[in-house]
């Protein structure tokens, strides 16, 4: 199937590894020029020698105005943006009285403020060439909430009308604008937590856990001509652990 994709310029967000260095390696074998970005320079250097990306550029996007900071800088040095993928860490477990305000402010530059900056640089540019795929991978939080993951379950919940939001304004000009939401998937944090095979086959239906890949092939397929027509959505790549409609 041919994407289209050859020559398009992109920046992926925490990308120097994970389900992030997944989706910038299956961009980049379709032929998209890519920057990639995350926290760690010394990471991020290695990950742009394995996987060819064009370049990379470090930032936090817990502070304030690195997600404006870094799209702009990604759009000089690509010479414009076809498609823009932001991806966060998750933020740390806490129940609801042990949140600090402190914390929600972290979570909520991270998990929000940051997209909303990046897309705000990204937007103008991908309308200018009547062509934009804003990709957000956030989780299945988003839909339903987990256990202990309060500002994750808050945050990530209200970017699906965000997200709704933009892909109304935008869709006259060719932008489309989508969410991904892993489920278990095989990060090197989910492997830290040394889950046995009962326990995974007890949480996800389909008995193993995801594959980054798996969820990098649905955004590079959204990012080319073969996602034109599909904007606003809301995608679950959980094997199956998700039970609403």
């Amino acid at each position: 199937m041919e994407l289209g994709l050859k020559g398009k310029k992109a920046l992926v967000m925490g990308a120097s590894q994970g389900i992030g260095k997944a989706v910038a390696e299956s961009l980049i074998k379709e032929g998209v020029r890519v920057i990639i970005n995350s926290r760690t320079e010394e990471k991020l250097s290695k990950t742009c020698e394995e996987i060819g990306a064009e370049g990379y550029i470090s930032g936090d996007l817990t502070l304030s105005g690195e997600g404006k900071r870094i799209t702009e800088e990604a759009i000089s040095k690509l010479g414009g943006i076809d498609i823009l993928v932001s991806n966060t860490g998750g933020p740390a477990k806490g129940l609801f009285s042990e949140v600090s305000t402190e914390q929600w402010q972290t979570d909520f530059q991270s998990l929000w403020m940051s997209v909303v900056e990046s897309w705000n640089s990204a937007l103008p540019e991908m309308k200018k060439q009547n062509y934009g795929r804003l990709i957000l991978v956030t989780s299945i939080a988003a839909k339903e909430p987990l256990s202990g993951l309060t500002t994750s379950n808050g945050l990530r919940a209200g970017l699906n009308g965000l997200a709704k939001s933009v892909s109304d304004e935008y869709a006259k000009y060719g932008i489309t604008a989508n969410l991904l939401l892993p489920g278990y998937t095989a990060t090197d944090r989910l492997k830290n937590l040394n889950l046995s095979e009962d326990k995974i086959k007890e949480m996800v239906p389909a008995g193993r856990l995801g594959e980054p890949r798996e969820l990098a092939n649905l955004a590079t397929f959204l990012s080319g001509e073969t996602g034109s027509y599909i904007t606003g959505q809301s995608f679950a790549v959980d094997g199956g652990v998700l039970r609403g409609h």
